[in-house]
């Protein structure tokens, strides 16, 4: 399966509210960044219960309105379109890093202004 592939079904799953499903292409050691925050987040299972406050990190409204992936070697980058209630349309990447075919590693890079003057 290709790579970007695996990406999208994770897109497809948090659309779908599905968060138990997404985490399955995640090693168990893997690690989530976003650009703003005091905190790496370290392993799948506290990924997971992160995810539970979904809303809570994103902006209000926050929706995508368009999804594109780039795949390298053993990553993806997401190019993400989306809008929110205080903007009409903005861009972020997310880039997947892979061991085989599982992620280990997802990393967001938003302009963190714009995101903070959002909440």
């Amino acid at each position: 399966m290709k790579l970007s592939n695996i990406v999208q079904r994770g897109w497809d799953a948090v659309a779908a509210g599905d968060l138990d499903s997404l985490i399955t292409d995640y090693t168990d050691d893997m690690t989530f960044v976003m650009p703003g925050q005091a905190d790496i987040i370290r392993g799948r299972q506290t990924f997971r219960a992160a995810l539970n406050n979904l809303g809570g990190i994103l902006p209000p409204g926050f929706e995508i309105t368009e999804l594109r992936q780039t795949e390298g070697e053993n990553e993806v980058v997401s190019i993400v379109e989306w809008k929110a209630d205080k903007v009409e349309s903005s861009q972020l990447s997310v880039l997947f890093r892979f061991e085989g075919d599982k992620i280990y590693e997802e990393r967001w890079f938003v302009d963190t202004e714009q995101w903070k003057s959002l909440f």
